[in-house]
């Protein structure tokens, strides 16, 4: 697929030859951002949907999995995937596949991933503090993609004490990346406190060839509103912030668009006092329904839904046991009898519905290799740790 050149209007964002009608991105989440959410993001709103993390060894294995996690539906476009991978060759490999064989429009590559797991073996955003091996990662990536944009999603660093994101953003734009991404945490702070935005401004300042988007705490289109101007980003990345709510997109797309007004979306962008119970229950509905095309299988696709049930109905009036119950249905049937029971004219309850969702937690100490800190080069236990870094999560 061949992306449509065009000059970027005021407000729009470019990554490359790619224009968005808005400076918008959906952030990869595990077991979330599957071509069922995504589907259902854009039936609302504009921007870039990007794929769970694939890593690059189960990719270049061809891992059964994976390769059904990297296809797109139809319907999407431009396509996007995320890649996680600790070594350069493998890498490399990876995205070359994604551009010989035609499978993605957008390469992203995943340096923020705090969770413990992926960190004690130097991967997600323990590896830019790797100077050499971060830059040969990238380089390498680049070269592969060719003309298929490729962009990075970082952290601040590991802590405090060991921040890496102006460095990370500095090696990659001379890599030759085509846009960089902060999430405006260390990895201690996981996903706890305020996001640091003032870090994004001064990513800003420091890369100014390449777009800088900005991530962390964007909870509604006020929200993203408010950090464009403070920071002076050129878009945003959306994550928890969406979680039960995809016509949040609908929201940033109108204001964020270009021309400050609405833009075309497939189904119409609905703002957020309109969403009743009604509108709700709705996008419940589709979501099911998408999820039961993808997995090809109805139980699976009603079980997977089960953990978005508190997401959606926060703040509504949804008593426990009927949420319990949309919680263990196992048929659409099942749903749609539940979703009856609702006052489906009941109206957007206002600040109930609002602010955090998704995981949060506490500032934890990294789990990191034996001896990571003690050098920003690659020395041999470092290395022995990487080289097991993709082995849990293979596979996707």
């Amino acid at each position: 697929m061949t992306p449509t050149l065009a000059p970027a209007p005021a407000r729009a964002l470019a990554i490359g030859p790619l224009v968005l009608d808005a400076p918008v991105v959906l952030a990869p989440m595990a077991g979330i951002t599957n071509t069922a959410f995504r589907r259902l993001c854009r039936e609302y709103g504009a921007g870039l949907y990007v794929s769970e993390m694939i890593t690059t060894r189960a990719l270049v294995e061809r891992n059964a999995t994976t390769m059904r996690l990297i296809t797109h539906h139809e319907s999407e476009t431009p396509r996007s995937i995320q890649l996680y991978g600790v070594d350069p060759a493998t890498t490399e490999a990876a995205v070359r596949i994604l551009v010989d064989e035609d499978r993605a429009d957008h390469i992203d590559l995943n340096f923020g991933c705090p969770v413990p797991k992926v960190t004690r073996k130097g991967g997600g955003s323990a590896l830019p503090w790797k100077t050499g091996l971060f830059r040969d990662i990238v380089t390498r990536a680049v070269r592969a993609a060719g003309d298929v944009p490729l962009t990075v999603k970082m952290r601040k660093g590991i802590d405090a004490d060991h921040l890496t994101y102006l460095d990370a953003g500095r090696i990659a734009e001379d890599a030759g990346v085509a846009a960089v991404a902060l999430h405006a945490r260390t990895a201690a702070e996981f996903y706890s406190g305020e996001a640091d935005w003032s870090a994004i401004a001064k990513l800003k300042e420091a890369v100014t060839s390449v777009p800088v988007l900005g991530n962390g705490d964007i909870w509604s289109a006020d929200d993203a509103v408010r950090m464009m101007e403070e920071t002076g980003c050129d878009g945003v990345v959306v994550g928890r912030g969406c979680l039960g709510r995809p016509w949040l997109f609908g929201d940033l797309a109108e204001a964020l668009a270009p021309s400050g007004g609405r833009v075309p979306t497939r189904s119409g962008a609905v703002s957020r006092p309109d969403a009743t119970l009604g509108f709700v229950a709705g996008a419940f509905r589709r979501h099911a329904e998408l999820l039961v095309e993808f997995f090809e299988d109805e139980g699976r696709g009603c079980r997977d839904i089960r953990k978005h049930v508190a997401w959606y109905f926060k703040g509504y009036p949804v008593g426990g046991e009927l949420r319990a119950s949309l919680a263990t249905a196992s048929t659409l049937a099942e749903i749609d009898e539940l979703l009856a029971t609702l006052d489906l004219d009941a109206p957007y309850p206002g600040a109930a519905a609002e602010g955090q969702r998704g995981r949060a937690g506490t500032p934890k100490r990294p789990a990191l290799p034996d001896g990571w800190l003690s050098s920003r080069e690659l020395g041999a236990e470092a290395s022995a740790a990487l080289a097991e870094a993709e082995l849990d999560t293979s596979g996707g």
